[in-house]
């Protein structure tokens, strides 16, 4: 049987215009191309998850209007479970305005309702949902914190996606037992650039496994103090839209299948380098039997 991960945190749909050149004044523009596609790391991570073979269940906060159906149809689509999927009256569903001009470069104007209750206590306990592993981003940090809470008394791999925005109490963190950082969130959080010093300082006092994401330089990971790299791969680079959070959701799947750390952090970069030669974000994502081909074609 397929295994489950239980994916806390952000889905969000994003309305992408392609345009000759991003704006910058004040009048009526005509785009090129128009799209609407899902976002959001947990809810792209499951996306990942379920393309892998997985089982994926998304918990995550909506509001109850036209926008939280969107959103919803297309995880359903990719066989995502959106039992733990809330919407909220009264509350606008996360959304985003996003231009690209000719040469590619991004102007994204996001919305996540303040409104949005943080409480969540309508958390399912990761036992009752099936899952062998749990997987939250910090965009929704209570909902993360009682989910990795709850996983480590459950005795399962509670991993953190510890992009931006990283809450500076730390509570979160603790919270992990694997905590996987990317360079931007990291070296912002810590004000050290270098991914190693950095992943030295922002693990002090944590009980748990950590690494940092560094694009194709690979991985630093920092375990029961030792230190070790895995190097990236060489792709001809297409789109990196969504590949941390395909990293993250086969990083998650890996382990609630029993893998070991370092085996899982390769299943996951494969996963990513896949993901990054095609166009599209959670799209993009690749298959179990393309990862497996992948990583059969590397040297030994």
């Amino acid at each position: 049987m397929a295994a489950v991960v239980l994916c806390v945190g952000h889905a969000v749909q994003d309305f992408v215009f392609g345009v000759h050149e991003l704006p910058v004044a004040a009048q009526k523009h005509r785009a090129t191309s128009f799209t609407s596609v899902g976002g959001g790391p947990a809810a792209t991570a499951a996306v990942a998850i379920a393309r892998l073979g997985g089982r994926a269940r998304l918990a995550a906060r909506l509001g109850a209007d036209p926008v939280a159906d969107v959103v919803t149809a297309e995880l359903a689509g990719h066989g995502v479970d959106c039992t733990f999927v809330r919407r909220f009256a009264g509350c606008t569903s996360s959304l985003s305005a996003v231009m690209v001009d000719a040469a590619g470069e991004r102007m994204i104007v996001n919305y996540l309702d303040p409104s949005l209750p943080r409480a969540a206590d309508w958390l399912p306990p990761p036992r009752a949902t099936g899952c062998g592993a749990v997987l939250a981003d910090t965009r929704w940090p209570e909902g993360a914190l009682a989910a990795l809470a709850a996983a480590r008394t459950a005795g399962l791999p509670g991993v953190l996606d510890a992009d931006r925005p990283i809450p500076t109490d730390r509570a979160v963190l603790a919270a992990a037992s694997h905590v996987a950082f990317s360079h931007e969130a990291l070296a912002e959080f810590t004000g050290e650039p270098d991914p190693r010093r950095a992943l030295e300082i922002a693990a002090r006092g944590l009980d748990a496994w950590c690494c940092v994401t560094v694009g194709a330089q690979g991985v630093h990971v920092l375990a029961d103090g030792r230190h070790q790299h895995l190097p990236g791969h060489r792709v001809a680079v297409v789109d990196t839209l969504g590949a941390g959070d395909v990293w993250h959701g086969a990083f998650a799947l890996a382990l609630a299948e029993g893998r070991a750390e370092l085996d899982a952090v390769r299943f996951a970069s494969a996963a990513a380098a896949l993901k990054v030669q095609r166009a599209g974000g959670r799209a993009g994502a690749p298959t179990r039997a393309e990862v497996d081909a992948f990583i059969a074609s590397l040297p030994e």
